[in-house]
């Protein structure tokens, strides 16, 4: 199915990453980069300025576009890079070129290192940083490295021939080892803590010149501590992470999962000599299994499948027979692989990207299917939608007696629940029953952060008749918000009550459309009438658990209120160990006592108190 500008830009992210443009026939003819993905696709296919020749081709040309999920808009850069030098797409020929990007260098293997910056990392023992995607946040980081730790910048030849110090020992930026008497160990200690900053290992280095100032001091060298103390007040203000390449540095697969019930998509990152270069995404279904059997059964068969095994392969959970599987992949590879689980740092965040990049690729293969299947077509059209409702947002208002008023959203897309997406409501503006005036309040919260955010959905439903419709359509009308479909589902009716033995007779579910006098009716059995009430189904669901929470909480609240000695931070810890009133008029002496800061002298009083409340 060729790329629809009109409907697959909304299953786009508006992550940072990477977006590949394909032809009918596979070919990638373009790769480009962006902060927003979802903003920068859209630009290609609305009012644009954009003088490119082959923007105007892409009606002709573009069959689909895929999106690689990434952290930051720099590794988006970085990996934009890395797709184009492999692909070579056919209009990317302006950034064909053999540039690399900006690293800085040290060789700490020779006796007076020195800080340059090269273009392209060599296998030559020497430790590269970066890369630097700009030549002012390199010039920034150089100058920080220059101020506070001293090394020295001039190349080897002017070192060697030097007579007096030049200009950077006059300002202090150099100690000038090239002429004068300067402790190799202390020179070579500094070399090691702009490793440090370069690396990011913020908590080791300032702990390492934490310990060095106190000693200093301890010394009375006030004029050394000093000089550390100015040092950790610029590493604080200053450091950022950067991400080091060395010249020997591992390559690593990263998997991450994604679930929903009993469909599962894993996706494999490809980080190679530290660089990310691609991703992988593979869809799997009726898998009740584990996500540790998963893992292990996948990497089984997806490395003995004939792909290149990394010396390293982040999971997010440890694998079933994890060191059999270590075993095995050292003998694919021919040397030692480890399995990690990182709860921290850099391989922590790959981690999250590539449970992203999951994320997305199921959302993703979920609505083609939707599209494919027509399932959503056929919603389109029966319900008279301007938009094809690939995110589909369902609202519903609960209360009980007047008393605790919530309301929930649930979130479709592609036509399966998207439980990330699920929010519960506090009614804090409106007192008493009044429905209308609730709905009006939630949607408003809601539509407003959404403008703000620019993330709204193709669809609302409110679960109601036309008095919610009408209140919904209101909203949407006051936020000045167009685009958006808004239709209320109403339950079915009972036609016939029937006799008393007989069955009673209801009408079909019943959604209203706006400025339509009569209420479509959905035949059971079809893909539109499972989408909706599962949908209405789920949205009451979230909001009456969500209720019941609150009214159990209250109720026990209010039943501790009268028992003498029970204050705010005991009535906490016996609502945190019971929850409900129920469960602990059910407990015994000894399970109240058992609560931290209850007691046995207290226990009976509560014990006491709750019963003699029953018993009148």
């Amino acid at each position: 199915m060729p790329f629809d500008p009109r409907v697959d830009t909304d299953r786009i992210p508006t992550d940072p990453g990477v977006y590949l443009m394909r032809a009918a026939d596979g070919e990638i003819i373009y790769v480009g980069k962006a902060a927003n993905l979802r903003a920068r696709v859209r630009q290609y296919f609305g009012a644009t300025s954009d003088t490119r020749f082959f923007v105007g081709l892409l009606d002709r040309f573009l069959d689909d576009i895929e999106v690689i999920i990434t952290s930051n808009e720099k590794e988006a850069l970085i990996l934009e890079a890395e797709l184009i030098k492999r692909h070579q797409p056919r209009f990317n020929v302006e950034l064909k070129d053999d540039k690399s990007f900006l690293h800085l260098r040290i060789d700490d293997t020779v006796d007076w290192p020195r800080i340059d910056v090269v273009r392209r990392p060599r296998k030559d023992g020497a430790k590269y940083f970066g890369p630097y995607h700009s030549a002012s946040k390199i010039r920034e980081t150089l100058k920080l490295v220059e101020r506070h730790f001293q090394l020295r910048n001039c190349d080897d030849l002017s070192f060697k021939n030097r007579s007096r110090p030049c200009l950077q020992y006059q300002i202090h930026r150099c100690p000038a080892p090239c002429v004068l008497a300067v402790d190799k160990g202390e020179y070579h200690q500094q070399v090691r803590e702009v490793s440090l900053f370069l690396q990011g290992r913020h908590d080791e280095l300032l702990r390492g010149l934490n310990e060095r100032m106190k000693g200093a001091a301890r010394e009375m060298a006030y004029e050394r501590a000093a000089h550390l103390r100015d040092q950790i007040r610029a590493v604080e203000a200053s450091l950022q992470p950067q991400q080091m390449v060395l010249g020997h540095d591992i390559d690593r697969d990263v998997l991450g999962i994604y679930r929903e019930g009993g469909l599962l998509e894993i996706a494999v990152l490809q980080v190679r000599a530290g660089r990310l270069q691609g991703s992988k995404t593979f869809a799997f279904e009726q898998q009740g299994t584990p996500d540790a059997e998963v893992l292990s059964t996948f990497c089984n068969l997806f490395y003995s499948g004939g792909n290149p095994v990394p010396d390293e392969v982040l999971v997010p959970t440890v694998p079933d027979a994890a060191d059999a599987l270590a075993e095995r992949l050292g003998d694919l590879r021919g040397r030692r692989v480890h399995l990690r689980v990182p709860h921290r740092g850099a391989g922590r965040k790959l981690l999250d990207m590539a449970a992203r990049n999951a994320e997305h690729a199921f959302f993703q293969a979920r609505r083609s299917d939707a599209v494919r299947d027509a399932g959503l077509v056929h919603l389109k059209k029966k319900l008279r939608l301007a938009n094809l409702p690939l995110r589909i947002e369902c609202y519903d208002v609960s209360l009980f007696q007047g008393d605790s008023p919530v309301a929930s959203r649930v979130t479709f897309e592609g036509g399966v629940p998207h439980r990330a997406g699920y929010r519960h409501f506090k009614i804090r503006e409106v007192s008493g029953t009044d429905d209308f005036a609730m709905m009006r309040e939630v949607l408003l919260r809601r539509l407003k952060r959404g403008l703000d955010e620019g993330d709204l959905p193709d669809l609302i439903v409110v679960d109601g008749g036309k008095g919610q419709l009408g209140v919904a359509m209101a909203v949407l009308a006051d936020l000045g918000i167009e685009g958006v479909d808004v239709v209320g589902l109403a339950k079915a009716r009972v036609l016939d009550p029937g006799a008393k033995e007989g069955p009673a007779v209801h009408s079909s579910e019943r959604v209203f459309l706006p400025h339509v006098k009569e209420p479509v009716f959905l035949k059971p059995h079809t893909h539109e009438y499972f989408v909706l009430t599962h949908l209405r189904d789920e949205a009451h669901r979230f909001a009456v658990t969500f209720h019941r929470k609150l009214r159990q909480s209250k109720g026990l609240r209010s039943a501790l209120d009268q028992v003498p000695g029970i204050g705010p931070a005991r009535r906490r810890a016996i609502l945190t160990a019971f929850g409900s009133v129920a469960r602990l008029r059910a407990a015994s002496e000894a399970e109240i006592a058992a609560v931290d800061g209850v007691g046995e002298r207290l226990a009976h009083v509560v014990h006491a108190a709750l019963r003699a409340e029953v018993e009148a």
